[in-house]
Formats: C-alpha cells, sequence, structure tokens
C-alpha cells in the first residue's frame, strides 16, 4: 500500500495509472475533493491556457509602440 512520504510524495501503482491512461512524464492535477481524498487527473496543457502569463512583464502601450514603430519603417 502506498504511503506519503517525508517529502509527501506518494508513489502510484502502475495499474492504477495504466487503467487511467496515465503514464511518465504526464502533467497532472491533484485536487482535495474530500476529507481524505483527493482526484488526480490528466492536465489539459493548450496554447490557449498560456494567454495572460505574461501579464505585468512589459510596461503598459509597449505592444502597440512596436506595432508603430513597424509601420513606419
Amino acid at each position: 500500500m502506498p504511503r506519503i512520504s517525508s517529502k509527501n510524495q506518494v508513489t502510484v501503482p502502475v495499474s492504477a495509472l495504466s487503467e487511467a491512461g496515465l503514464g511518465s512524464g504526464d502533467h497532472v492535477i491533484v485536487e482535495p475533493i474530500g476529507d481524505g481524498e483527493l482526484l488526480i487527473r490528466r492536465a489539459v496543457l493548450s496554447f490557449a491556457g498560456a494567454f495572460g502569463s505574461l501579464t505585468g512583464t512589459y510596461p503598459a502601450g509597449y505592444l502597440e509602440r512596436l506595432d508603430e514603430e513597424e509601420r513606419s519603417r
């Protein structure tokens, strides 16, 4: 029976991963769903999910200024 290690890691049995269609290298999301229960599910990584991830990296109007510089060339 798996147990939680001192590093808060758990080894998931291969049979459970295979039945769920998960494997080495897959990204997963772990969510608490109740007292003593967790849900592990495949993470859906998409390009659209990345939008907004760099918000605040550049000053306001930066992209507009770049567009204007490109148009003036």
